[in-house]
């Protein structure tokens, strides 16, 4: 049904669309297929990233923060992740951004929030950090933890987190960890226009999602930021 309703309405927009970003593939999902042409023909030629509903289990359960995402740039500027589905993320907002390097991804979780707290001026105890509530990040969780930090937890939708952490006083100040890779892209889409940053890299999660990336030609060391993610500030 949101599928159906997001295609219904952005059909409307002047925009000459085309779908580069479809959240569905991985989880086998209803989606607006990669490749459609969606809007009236009328406007601007743009790449579109979209998320019907980003936290479909959130929703599902009538928990807090699923959301509706559409994201919009200039045609050929949003970073194709092909069929790459997880990636590890860092998101901060305006004023942090000066604290992020991309050799702060790799580094310990203690150093990272370390600098993320000096460039906000603020004690590390004073840091909350979104993250999924996924078996992967127990070590993660542990590490932001022992560091000083707090935590919030949430089932899905790193979208959501990704904009907490990049929006002035919503409580958040960084996400940390593996979420989808569309979803990077939508949410670099947010950071870019808040003026936030970001790294991403991609961080497969089964050897058949490995294989295929390395058949694509995709590097597994390249750190992302969100400049490279969304190649326009529009």
């Amino acid at each position: 049904a949101a599928v159906e309703a997001m295609r219904l309405i952005l059909c409307t927009v002047d925009m000459d669309g085309v779908v580069v970003i479809g959240e569905g593939a991985k989880d086998e999902a209803p989606m607006l297929f990669d490749g459609e042409k969606i809007g009236n023909g009328l406007g601007p030629a743009v790449d579109v990233a979209v998320d019907p509903i980003e936290g479909t289990a959130l929703l599902a359960y009538g928990r807090p923060d699923a959301i509706s995402v559409v994201g919009i740039a200039p045609r050929g500027t949003m970073w194709s992740p092909g069929p790459a589905y997880y990636m590890n993320k860092l998101v901060v907002g305006r004023e942090a951004r000066s604290a992020l390097h991309t050799g702060l991804l790799a580094a310990p979780v203690s150093e990272a929030l370390s600098a993320i707290a000096a460039a906000l001026a603020k004690p590390i105890g004073d840091l909350t950090v979104f993250v999924l509530d996924k078996p992967r990040h127990q070590k993660l969780i542990a590490d932001i933890r022992e560091a000083g930090a707090r935590v919030l937890l949430r089932t899905d939708g790193d979208v959501a987190g990704a904009l907490m952490a990049a929006m002035p006083n919503s409580g958040v100040d960084v996400l940390l960890g593996i979420g989808g890779t569309p979803e990077g892209v939508i949410a670099a889409c947010a950071v870019r226009a808040l003026g936030g940053a970001m790294l991403g890299q991609l961080a497969p999660q089964k050897d058949d999602e490995r294989k295929a990336i390395e058949s694509a030609g995709l590097n597994l060391d390249e750190v992302l930021t969100e400049n490279e993610l969304v190649r326009s500030d529009d």
